[in-house]
């Protein structure tokens, strides 16, 4: 073999001419990462290895979480698209998250809240197989959410029997928001976690008992909402009343900032939680007409192209345009295209290793005095 010295100094013989400035752009880390040796903590590969495409997103989300919206004048929204909970989602990262105060709001699909139930009633879930045959799963009484398996008898009807025993109770006899309606079903969601003896096990047991308010921005489109259809058939009074929602969201994030706080979005998925999560800015600016200039943080996990025009994939960038994110802010708006039970425990994991426990600011308890505030602003903005 030839023995080739590396030169000291490179002339090119390329023919064009460039312009001067590549040093600024030049000037990231550099990509020459350490040789994996699996003794590694996680946020130490983390921090070593994933350095480009959505690994790197995936580093800059952890970062931006951790270092920033973490921050104690930050209150933290996060919204939740997806089958999370059946994955067990809800017990692996979302109570951890709940527990260490590093979330204070959520909207979620109602899907989400009542497979939730599932398990506070310790009511079992299976892995299996996406290629199952479904008609046989059918004809023997199996439902599938992908490669989730569970009893439609012994999981879906039971958990439809205790529902419509807890909203049956005189509590539930009123209109309400879904903050309230989440709120209640979570305390019966804490005490079935006592009687199964399974602990923190529970998305909506953990809210109740941190103040996070839990809202659905579609709650119809659910079984929790179904079985409040049908309990109104004979006769029961609990009403849901979307409004509520919006002005008690919305309470959430002008509170903040007239405080002089910051407020921060994570959206995980898209659909209708996430436009409900951001839907706050423009329900501050456009239809209450009181200046704001938007959420200072903005962080999404999807799977969701933006050139659809659809929602799920609409970029910070296209946020801005409707007054949803500050523009002064983009820096600090990161979208991962990264599957949502990927990205979650390995940004749960960072979090807790390398930030402690926030203070918790029960925001449920505080809703009442939140939408005063908003009620007042909105007659002094407009008389």
């Amino acid at each position: 073999m030839a023995r080739i010295v590396l030169p000291k100094k490179f002339k090119s013989a390329y023919p064009h001419k460039f312009a001067q400035g590549k040093k600024r752009f030049l000037c990231g880390r550099r990509i020459q990462p350490r040789p994996i040796t699996g003794r590694e903590s996680l946020e130490d590969l983390i921090e070593n290895s994933f350095l480009a495409y959505n690994a790197a997103r995936l580093h800059e989300a952890c970062r931006l979480f951790t270092e920033k919206m973490l921050d104690a004048d930050v209150t933290v929204g996060m919204s939740l698209a997806g089958a999370l909970t059946p994955a067990g989602i809800g017990s692996s990262v979302l109570v951890p998250l709940i527990e260490a105060g590093f979330v204070d709001w959520i909207v979620a699909t109602g899907a989400n809240l009542y497979h939730d139930m599932h398990h506070a009633m310790n009511l079992p879930l299976y892995k299996g197989s996406p290629f199952v045959r479904d008609p046989e799963l059918r004809a023997v009484g199996v439902v599938r959410i992908y490669d989730i398996l569970l009893d439609y008898n012994d999981v879906l009807m039971r958990t439809d029997d205790v529902l419509r025993k807890v909203l049956s109770q005189p509590e539930f006899q009123k209109e309400m928001g879904t903050a309230e309606l989440h709120y209640l079903l979570g305390k019966y969601c804490d005490e079935f976690e006592r009687q199964t003896r399974r602990p923190r096990v529970s998305l909506l047991a953990a809210a109740y008992r941190a103040g996070v308010p839990c809202f659905c921005s579609s709650p119809g489109d659910s079984t929790i909402g179904m079985n409040v259809a049908g309990l109104e058939l004979r006769g029961n009074a609990c009403k849901v009343n979307p409004s509520i929602d919006v002005n008690q969201s919305t309470a959430i994030v002008l509170d903040a900032q007239l405080s002089k706080r910051r407020t921060a979005a994570v959206l995980v998925g898209g659909g209708s939680p996430k436009n409900f999560m951001l839907q706050t800015e423009p329900q501050i600016q456009e239809v209450l007409r009181i200046q704001e200039f938007g959420h200072e943080f903005f962080l999404q996990f999807t799977d969701a192209r933006p050139d659809t025009g659809g929602l799920s994939g609409a970029t910070p960038h296209e946020a801005v345009s409707w007054g949803k994110v500050d523009v002064t802010k983009l820096p600090d708006a990161i979208v991962c295209y990264l599957d949502s039970t990927v990205a979650l425990p390995v940004l749960t994991h960072y979090a807790l290793a390398r930030h402690r426990p926030r203070k918790l600011k029960r925001l449920y308890h505080k809703l009442p005095a939140l939408t005063e505030r908003l009620t007042r602003e909105y007659f002094r903005n407009n008389p």
